[in-house]
Parts: C-alpha cells; sequence; structure tokens
C-alpha cells in the first residue's frame, strides 16, 4: 500500500470511529437528529432479533427506546474497522448505565456488528446489529449472553 492509500485508510477508519463516538454522543444528550445523521438513509437497525429499515423508522424506534429511560449513557470500549473502497466492517463493544422510567437501575454489556458506506464522501451507517451480552442490575447478577454466531 502506497503513502496516498495509507493516508487514505488512517483518515477513514478516524472517520468510522468518529462516527460510532458522534452516535454514543447523541444517545448520550439524547440528540435525536445527531442520532439520525449517523445513518444511511436505507440504513437498517437489527435490535434483539428484528429488523428495522429506513431512517424514518429508525428515528421512531430509537426515540421509543429512549423513552424508556429517565437517565442512560453509552460507552464505547473498543472497535475493529476493516475497510473495502466505499464499504467497510467494524464491531464495537459498549456497555451502556441507566435509570429506566421506573427506577430500575441497568447494565448493558453488547456489541454492535456495523456495515458502514460511504455516501456523498461521509461514512455511515448501512446495517448495525446489536447484541447483548449481559442485560440486568449493575451487579452483574443478571444472566449472560455468550458471543453471538453471526
Amino acid at each position: 500500500m502506497d503513502s496516498d492509500a495509507k493516508a487514505q485508510a488512517t483518515a477513514d477508519e478516524l472517520e468510522i470511529r468518529n462516527l460510532v463516538a458522534r452516535y454514543a454522543d447523541a444517545v448520550n444528550r439524547r440528540d435525536e437528529a445527531q442520532w439520525a445523521s449517523t445513518w444511511a438513509e436505507k440504513g437498517v437497525w437489527h435490535l434483539f432479533g428484528r429488523d428495522v429499515a429506513g431512517r424514518e423508522a429508525l428515528v421512531a424506534t430509537w426515540r421509543g427506546a429512549m423513552g424508556f429511560f429517565s437517565f442512560v449513557v453509552q460507552l464505547i470500549h473498543s472497535g475493529t474497522v476493516e475497510l473495502a473502497g466505499d464499504r467497510a466492517s467494524a464491531r464495537w463493544y459498549l456497555s451502556e448505565l441507566g435509570h429506566s422510567s421506573g427506577g430500575d437501575k441497568l447494565l448493558t454489556v453488547g456489541v454492535y456488528h456495523d456495515e458502514l458506506i460511504r455516501v456523498d464522501g461521509s461514512w455511515l451507517f448501512s446495517r448495525r446489529r446489536f447484541d447483548a451480552l449481559y442485560q440486568g442490575p449493575p451487579d452483574l447478577s443478571g444472566a449472560v449472553t455468550p458471543f453471538p454466531e453471526l
């Protein structure tokens, strides 16, 4: 790989990592417009066994999920990125700490499996699959789910 290609690959990976950070930031600040801007128009979110497709449906689902929480913070831990021209795949580990609207304290630890696409020079999510590895009380007394088969 020549130096120009290496520089472009580094820039692409940095932009993808920033996209993931903007997504989490939007969750933490409940910024619907910013959250929506991370998705391709026909993006698909695979969440708890079902696909939600298209930006309008994605936002409606996100709005409903956020309504469950009186407080939530999403923390991104580590990730990998594989580039293939104007497409990429990535995997991110995360945790969410929250209080439900009913007052329950919750911890979710999971993994996002992402497919990304460059649209008009910017990277966006074309598909995100979320798999929970743990959901329950913050003391980890709930059930743990093994890493999913893809």
